[in-house]
């Protein structure tokens, strides 16, 4: 008699893979604390990429487990997977972390069959899990009142975060935290006895600080509360600032930061309450910027399709210069961008396709310092025809004839990314007040000198390739031509070696295939010459190669530079 099919025992197989997973992902983000206590700060810069690394290696793992165990028995037989997916919603049904359970399922039948057997029946692209879990439990926060005072409210607070290290001065920190309370929410409010701050127990950690989270409210109101944590080699932990503002807020969960190192064992729980305090943000973002990437990338598929069957949303060309490299297009109503790769570049480009993916890879894995968006790659997606404009179609199939495809009733991406809609800056600039003017170009001088300390070259420094968030942020988000500071070879143009030089349309110098020559920039970013001049006088440091070396000195020397994701109050 023939064996059953091992629909339980792949199932099975698939949530040990997962558990596995989860395992070293804990692991890690368990050894935050002890990195941040310790200074290590290179050591939090690998242990953020090794993380995010572990995702695809253990799918991987998994792979070659199930093949080596099922193939002989049917296990690319797809229509079978019905019976798996059914054997595996009743596994993960008591689990805390079961829509977590469910994008690793997903990930796994994904690397085994080809993408035109995606269906809900085999896999979840509607997820299973209710929105409300009946066992779920209260969420992981503690109150405290300040019945007695916002002093003692505060001094509560730290008591109940202590580190091995001590800090630096904590008293005079519980008065510089007390005043900035008092100074960003209404007066009344500090003085009301029923205020209350509900905080997350465990602590996130990010880059080289350390984030209290939760909220103030009252019979009334609410508001986020941050207290922003440092620690000063040699002299202890500070308490850098204490935040209320949402936007703030936001912008340290913006989608241009590196992901949270935070324990939280019941994922959902912990999204709710960012929910909560953060409204404006998806639930993508916010399990995005805790680490959970891959389900935040499963609730972005999720909101696209939602957003195509119930609204006339149709894809159109992006806003903006058209790009060399990529072909850029969106959803009007829809905040996010599709990058495709052109089959041609412009002959000033020197990249190819699998350079031009490597340096997109590069991206998820570094530090971006608030300066750069975030992507999710996806491939084979499909769109019904009658959701592209016909301009859109006939540009994207013009220039990109091997990736976008007409099929019938249907379009297929066969490869993209996605990215935060910003507007692009050299758009901004010419709408722009003298007074906006002014701040983006401060801003955009600081993003470049923020990625620099972060190890990274935009290369391609051009205005429309930043873009201009609704915080007013400057943010880089064209990639093709980054690469590591340290790989750059910043030069002085050498003088003259005779007066006839000056006059020859060629250079009297070499110039090797790294060398950068920053006296090169004005002209090259600024056709405007009151911009250019603005610039220089905000930051005129850009154009020497003196500047760029010594960060290139300090990288090297192992310093890792502070870029505060917030406003510094008080400092």
């Amino acid at each position: 008699m023939a064996q059953p099919w091992p629909a339980a025992d792949i199932a099975r197989m698939i949530l040990d893979g997962f558990d596995d997973y989860r395992e070293h992902f804990r692991s890690i983000t368990l050894g935050a604390r002890e990195r941040f206590e310790q200074a290590r700060w290179q050591a939090i810069q690998q242990a953020a990429a090794a993380r995010i690394n572990l995702y695809e290696e253990k799918v991987t793992e998994v792979n070659g487990w199930l093949r080596q165990a099922f193939a002989p028995r049917g296990l690319m037989e797809v229509e079978h997977w019905p019976q798996v997916k059914h054997a595996y919603i009743q596994l993960i049904d008591p689990r805390l972390d079961d829509e977590l359970a469910e994008t690793w399922y997903n990930s796994l039948f994904c690397s085994l069959f080809s993408h035109d057997q995606i269906s809900d029946t085999c896999m979840f692209i509607h997820s299973t899990r209710p929105p409300q879990r009946s066992h779920q439990r209260a969420a992981q926060t503690r109150r405290y009142s300040q019945s007695a005072g916002g002093e003692s409210l505060l001094r509560a607070i730290f008591a109940d975060h202590a580190f091995n290290v001590p800090f630096a001065d904590l008293e005079a920190d519980l008065a510089r935290l007390l005043q900035q309370l008092r100074d960003s929410v209404p007066d009344w409010v500090c003085k009301d006895p029923a205020l209350t701050a509900e905080l997350f127990t465990p602590v996130l950690y990010r880059n080289k600080g350390a984030y209290l989270l939760g909220r103030l409210y009252n019979a009334d109101e609410q508001w986020p509360l941050v207290i922003a944590l440092v620690h000063r080699e040699g002299q202890g932990i500070v308490a850098d600032t204490l935040i209320t503002d949402e936007a703030e807020v936001s912008i340290i969960f913006s989608f241009t930061r590196s992901y949270f190192m935070v324990d939280v064992p019941v994922p959902a729980e912990f999204v709710n309450f960012l929910k909560r305090i953060l409204p404006g943000k998806h639930i993508a973002e916010l399990y995005t910027s805790i680490g959970f990437y891959k389900h935040g990338k499963s609730e972005f598929y999720r909101a696209l399709i939602n957003h195509l069957a119930h609204s006339d949303d149709r894809f159109v060309m992006a806003a903006g210069v058209r790009g060399m490299v990529m072909s850029v297009f969106t959803l009007p109503g829809f905040n996010t961008v599709f990058k495709v790769i052109k089959d041609r570049f412009s002959p000033s480009k020197t990249v190819n396709r699998a350079t031009v993916i490597e340096k997109y890879r590069l991206v998820k894995s570094v530090d971006r310092v608030g300066r750069m968006a975030d992507t999710q790659e996806f491939a084979d997606f499909r769109f019904p025809l009658a959701k592209f404009e016909p301009e859109c179609l006939a540009e994207l199939l013009e220039v990109a004839p091997s990736t976008v495809v007409l099929e019938g009733d249907t379009v297929l991406i066969r490869h993209c990314w996605t990215e935060r809609r910003m507007t692009p800056l050299n758009l901004y600039l010419e709408q722009a007040s003298e007074a906006q003017v002014l701040e983006a170009l401060e801003d955009y001088g600081l993003a470049i000198k923020q990625l620099a300390a972060a190890n990274i070259f935009p290369g391609d420094m051009l205005l429309k390739n930043f873009g201009v968030t609704r915080h007013g942020r400057v943010v880089f988000y064209d990639y093709d031509e980054i690469s590591y500071l340290t790989e750059v070879n910043f030069r002085r143009i050498p003088p003259p070696r005779y007066p006839e030089d000056e006059m020859s349309g060629e250079p009297w110098y070499s110039i090797g295939p790294h060398d950068v020559f920053p006296e090169e920039f004005p002209p090259f970013l600024f056709a405007d010459m009151g911009q250019r001049r603005l610039f220089s006088r905000l930051h005129g440091e850009l154009y020497d190669a003196g500047y760029w070396q010594g960060l290139q000195e300090a990288i090297r020397a192992g310093k890792v530079i502070d870029v505060f994701p917030y406003r510094r109050k008080g400092r």
